[in-house]
């Protein structure tokens, strides 16, 4: 039997929300083992004079417990 588990986090990128995902996911793996699946909970730019300057995004993702 597996039990997983979610947690949430946010990352951010200046390139593209796809980006942004990818690096939160990239270093969400560095800590937590069997990243199983994600989704994006929410999406959100910053602008600053007037130009998008930065892609966030907040995800959830699951991962499957050790034994």
């Amino acid at each position: 039997m597996s039990i997983a588990r979610v947690t949430e986090i946010i990352a951010s990128s200046s390139k593209s929300f796809d980006d942004a995902v990818r690096q939160g996911i990239k270093r969400t793996n560095k800590t937590i083992d069997n990243i199983t699946g994600t989704w994006v909970e929410d999406m959100k730019v910053v602008i600053v004079n007037g130009e998008v300057s930065e892609y966030r995004v907040a995800l959830k993702l699951s991962f499957i417990l050790k034994d």
